[in-house]
């Protein structure tokens, strides 16, 4: 009985994240939800109360999504900097292909319209990236300038903004190609021995074969091949 009504709460609360991925908060209904996931109004009811609330476990499904992949950048044995510039594509992997992360997203801009409290996003965010921040000032390869809790916050900002402008211009279809192109600038005022295009070229390296190519540093250029 307990794995069927998993199983249910699962249905409901991923075709609730496509429609609020689609239509929002307010344009989504609970008659939708139902026709959407085939199950009745009342069964949303009976395991969400409300549409708040399954908003609400929409938001908690997307937050539970960030330790699993903290955790795998953390077991790595690679430099500070490299885990932490991983983490960025992982991330932006999932605001891309993931509903439930994505309607997630939407459902912040909307939590005006939501009557309930709702967990804040960013903080543990920048915490992550500062402590990496400073296991890269411990290995040697952060700027002397660098402060990481000031540079973690204008990190995490500019991931952020980079994900409003990727969804309003091309839907994140780009989102890999816009974030090289970002880590390309900001590398280069925070490493100790500024080299952004090799440090990508090892990230790529290390991310496996979903990984995009490697970036393009200029004309017919790669990260991997710059001069």
């Amino acid at each position: 009985m307990q794995v069927r009504a998993e199983g249910t709460r699962t249905i409901l609360l991923e075709a609730a994240a496509g429609l609020f991925d689609e239509r929002g908060f307010v344009g989504t209904s609970i008659s939708d939800i139902a026709k959407r996931s085939g199950r009745t109004s009342g069964a949303i009811y009976f395991h969400y109360a409300s549409k708040e609330k399954l908003a609400r476990a929409v938001i908690d499904a997307q937050f539970n999504t960030w330790p699993q992949l903290v955790a795998r950048r953390r077991a790595s044995a690679r430099p500070a900097l490299e885990r932490m510039v991983a983490l960025s594509y992982d991330v932006a992997r999932a605001f891309r292909d993931d509903v439930v992360v994505r309607a997630a997203a939407r459902l912040w801009t909307e939590r005006q319209c939501i009557a309930l409290s709702l967990p804040v996003p960013f903080v543990g965010w920048i915490e992550e990236v500062s402590a990496l921040l400073s296991e890269a000032r411990e290995e040697g390869d952060l700027g002397p300038g660098v402060v990481p809790d000031t540079a973690a916050a204008g990190l995490v900002g500019a991931f952020y903004g980079l994900h409003t402008i990727s969804e309003a211009l091309d839907g994140r279809r780009r989102i890999e190609e816009r974030l090289d192109e970002l880590w390309l600038l900001l590398l280069a005022g925070l490493q100790s021995v500024p080299d952004p295009a090799g440090l990508l070229g090892r990230v790529y390296g290390c991310m496996g074969p979903e990984s995009a190519p490697a970036p393009r540093t200029g004309p017919g250029r790669t990260a991997g091949t710059a001069r």
